[in-house]
């Protein structure tokens, strides 16, 4: 896991190009965004939903794969597997590692914005 980057710097770096001044706005709103779905997958387990994790999960995945932030988005992926198995055991320690994975993508992004 650890060979997998935090940022994917040539998609972000693209992704810059293309949204000019409103980069900005979009790495915002996706942190805004995922605040929320990070929210949504500890509510899931919580409530022992595997299926509402699964889908929350696939939801912050895809966001993470857009934007460019992979090692994010694989964890995300593993909690959607064990959703999909209908299963929340070592859901605990996988968003104990998301929720510390957003806070380092969090710092990151916002340095990449200046």
């Amino acid at each position: 896991m650890s060979d997998i980057p935090r940022l994917d710097e040539e998609a972000l770096a693209e992704l810059q190009d293309v949204m000019e001044d409103e980069f900005d706005v979009l790495i915002e709103t996706y942190l805004a965004d995922s605040r929320t779905r990070i929210s949504g997958l500890k509510e899931a387990i919580a409530e022992g939903d595997p299926e509402h994790l699964r889908k929350a999960a696939h939801s912050l995945k895809g966001s993470c794969t857009n934007i460019g932030v992979p090692k994010l988005g694989n964890l995300c992926f593993e909690l959607e597997v064990l959703g999909r198995e209908g299963r929340l055991d070592g859901a605990e320690a996988i968003m104990a590692a998301i929720e510390q994975e957003f806070e380092e993508v969090k710092r990151q992004l916002e340095r990449f914005s200046q």
